[in-house]
Formats: structure tokens, sequence, C-alpha cells
């Protein structure tokens, strides 16, 4: 299977603190791959140097190489913002952009690539929602704020707004950590329908949600990756 994410000796600090050691490891095209560890093992820290988070933390360092097809992410001659372009990220918490509408939520990161055509914007907000099974629950009140949405509304939503820009790897930290269980089973489905398209890396703390989620596990501890394998396996003969 060819990688879409190749990470090779990748370490990051803060400071004085060495929070990712070592890691080299690649992530399969249109498959799911779940992080798993303790809390505090590097998780979120490595999954957030995929898409540059940490360029904007003053502290941090990283070392190694991020190939995205084959191409370093920190070659100085990479622009940052088209890196998070191709590489869309889904935080733990639902956030909406508060002030704004459903409808604006979805097509935000496309007007800040430029001038959109209403059509356009129409076609892109309604296959956006639907991608993410939204779209009959909301369509007769696009134009009310986001923040009516129930707490699982928003996070697939906020998934919604990630794939509207066509990024090619999704990154999702913890995503159905807020949620109910039904909402929790809403985003586990859409994870799955999503695969087809995007390469999805996704850190969870739920063992039983890695297990039902991902093709593959990656398993840190101390900032050190311990194993990675098929998810079957690792679950089933550690």
């Amino acid at each position: 299977m060819t990688s879409k994410v190749q990470l090779e000796e990748l370490n990051i600090h803060f400071g004085k603190t060495h929070a990712v050691k070592d890691v080299s490891i690649g992530f399969p095209e249109n498959s799911v791959t779940a992080i798993i560890g303790p809390s505090g093992c590097g998780k979120s820290t490595m999954l957030r140097s995929i898409n540059r988070m940490h360029d904007l933390v003053p502290s941090a360092r990283v070392t190694g190489k991020i190939l995205l097809d084959d191409a370093d992410i920190y070659d100085r001659a990479i622009d940052p913002v088209s890196i998070r372009r191709r590489v869309g990220m889904v935080f733990q918490k639902p956030n909406p952009f508060p002030a704004m509408s459903i409808y604006d939520n979805v097509v935000a990161g496309y007007k800040l690539n430029g001038r959109m055509v209403r059509n356009e914007a129409d076609e892109i907000v309604e296959t956006s929602l639907k991608r993410v099974a939204l779209w009959d629950e909301v369509k007769d009140r696009l134009r009310t704020n986001a923040m009516n949405l129930s707490g699982g509304q928003q996070q697939r939503l906020c998934i919604a707004r990630t794939i509207a820009v066509k990024p090619e790897v999704i990154l999702m930290d913890e995503p159905a950590s807020a949620l109910d269980p039904i909402s929790t089973l809403k985003i586990e489905e859409l994870i799955e329908e999503l695969k087809t398209r995007y390469t999805i890396i996704i850190v969870t703390h739920n063992m039983q949600q890695a297990a039902r989620v991902s093709d593959s596990t990656v398993f840190l501890y101390m900032g050190e990756m311990i194993e990675c394998g098929e998810t079957k396996k690792i679950f089933t003969t550690p």
C-alpha cells in the first residue's frame, strides 16, 4: 500500500521537552490510521506536526522529515498555508465560527482562498453537508447561526467545512470525545465513509473506537512509537 504521508525520524521539542522521539512511519492512502496511547504521550503533538501547526508555537522545534506525496512539508520553499489546504484538521471540541450561519461556515475556507461564484458556493455547501450526512437535518435552516446545532451536528459541520476545500488528508484529534454515544456512532460511520476519498489519521483515547474505525494502529508511549501495524493484529496479538 502506498503511503500518502511518511514520517522519517520525526523529533519534536518544546523548549527542553522532547515530546516526540525518532518516529518513522507511513500512513497509507485511503485508509484510517488510529494513534493511541496514554495522556501526554505525544499523540496530538505528532498529529499537529502533519499540517505544520507547531509553526505557530515559538518554543517548538521539529526535525526529521514529513513527506506528503514524497515532498517534505517542512521544506523552506513550501508555504504552510498550501499544506493546510491539503491537510485538513478536525479538533476535539466542535468549533464552528460562532458569528456565522451554517452556510457561511461551510464555505469559510473557500472564501479565504479567493472569490467564489454563488452557484459554486451553493453546490459546495450541499455536497459537503451531504457527505457528512447533515444536509437533510439542516437544509431548511442554512442561514441560521451554526451555534444553534447540537454538539454532534456541530462536529459534522466542522468536518463538512474541512472537506469543502477538498483536502487530501484529514487529521482528527479525538473528534468524538466531547459527544454523546449516538453522535459518536454517526462520526464513526462518517469516518468509514470518508476514507474512500481521503487519508484519515485519528488520535483517540478510546480503544474500542480505534478497533472499530481504523485499518492500522500506532501505539505511542512517552513520545516513542512502541508498535504499529494492522489494527486487527495489534488488538488480538500485540
